[in-house]
């Protein structure tokens, strides 16, 4: 049987198994990971409490977040996709206008009855583009 010294549990001078160091050391990886996890699905945040931006769309919550409601205004529908032409203040990150194309391939049902975007990683960016279900 071979032993080692466990410095995981804080007691230098006990001899443990080295398949129970092992396990110890894969235990503390998995919580590490799951905590990880956890706090990434915690930083997508709803926009009104019904539904959540994915994770992949959101990088924030609701003060500092991408994914935001926009006006309706602001999308135009094309036959081969959305013209978003966003102003300053229809979003919290545009500060000046920009003009966004979305294929209707790429865009996902919002949980409410309006659009949404979020910008990531600048202005310039759509990362994702929600509609309701009756516009797609």
């Amino acid at each position: 049987m071979v032993y080692t010294k466990n410095f995981i549990d804080g007691f230098e001078g006990r001899l443990v198994h080295q398949g129970a160091t092992y396990r110890k050391a894969c235990l503390v990886g998995v919580i590490i990971m799951v905590t990880a996890f956890e706090a990434s699905a915690a930083l997508a945040h709803s926009p009104n409490g019904n539904w959540t931006y994915p994770p992949a769309c959101c990088h924030g919550d609701q003060v500092s977040g991408e994914c935001e409601k926009i006006p309706s205004l602001a999308v135009t529908p094309r036959p081969d996709g959305y013209v978003i032409i966003l102003r300053p203040g229809d979003h919290r990150k545009v500060t000046h206008q920009n003009r966004y194309f979305v294929p209707y391939d790429a865009v996902i049902p919002s949980g409410d009855d309006n659009f949404h975007i979020c910008l990531h990683p600048t202005e310039e960016d759509e990362n994702c583009f929600f509609a309701p279900a009756d516009a797609i």
